[in-house]
């Protein structure tokens, strides 16, 4: 007679779970949450929660790394643009639609969160997260310098300065959605940075 099989019980939904602590870790760090609190937000025992993620450093390794990779996604989809414009309306609007999703789709801005000095034995949260901005700025002013060479831009366009500006209106647009500003906002004024850069670029809006 065949045994029963051991581990998480089948209605474990693991990508819910995985939100659910992403959200504990946001509000208050690695530290602060502890192996009790995420059982309880999991509705699971810790022996599940176990079985599911190896551990409550492992959790918390996936859901930082689950949720802030989607950041530099949405850098790598929007340099593959083949114009600049566009390039810049991918960061611009496609973050504003991250930032915004639905509270039941996402933990919130781990950019701006408890887990930002946080770390654990095997992520350290504040080096993970400052790669991940060094690598998003990278790639962006290696585009940026591209669009020069191609003519995309004005030929005497400060490649540093550009990808700063860009940069901070990205983190204007983090912050004031964590503050709570609403998508049509965050939305209207992306859209106006987007014209305003690339009127003083010479990049084309069209």
């Amino acid at each position: 007679m065949p045994q029963p099989a051991r581990g998480r019980p089948r209605t474990f939904d693991r990508d819910h779970a995985l939100l659910e602590a992403a959200r504990l870790f946001w509000r208050r760090g690695y530290s602060g949450t502890s192996t009790r609190d995420l059982t309880a937000a999991l509705g699971v025992s810790t022996s599940s929660l176990y079985a599911a993620f190896g551990s409550k450093a492992e959790l918390f390794e996936e859901a930082v790394r689950t949720y802030a990779e989607r950041y530099r996604e949405i850098y790598r989809q929007a340099v593959a643009e083949p114009e600049f414009a566009s390039v810049l309306e991918r960061v611009l609007i496609d973050s504003v639609d991250e930032f915004t999703r639905p509270a039941d789709e996402h933990p919130g801005c781990l950019l701006s969160s408890a887990a930002m000095a946080d770390s654990t034995s095997t992520l350290d949260t504040h080096a993970y997260f400052a790669e991940l901005q060094a690598s998003n700025e990278h790639s962006l002013r290696s585009r940026i310098e591209q669009a020069v060479r191609e003519g995309q831009l004005a030929s005497d366009v400060d490649t540093g300065a550009l990808t700063g500006v860009v940069q901070s209106v990205w983190h204007g647009l983090s912050a004031r959605a964590i503050l709570g500003t609403g998508r049509a906002d965050l939305l209207a004024t992306a859209r106006l940075a987007h014209a305003v850069i690339c009127g003083g670029t010479g990049a084309s809006s069209s």
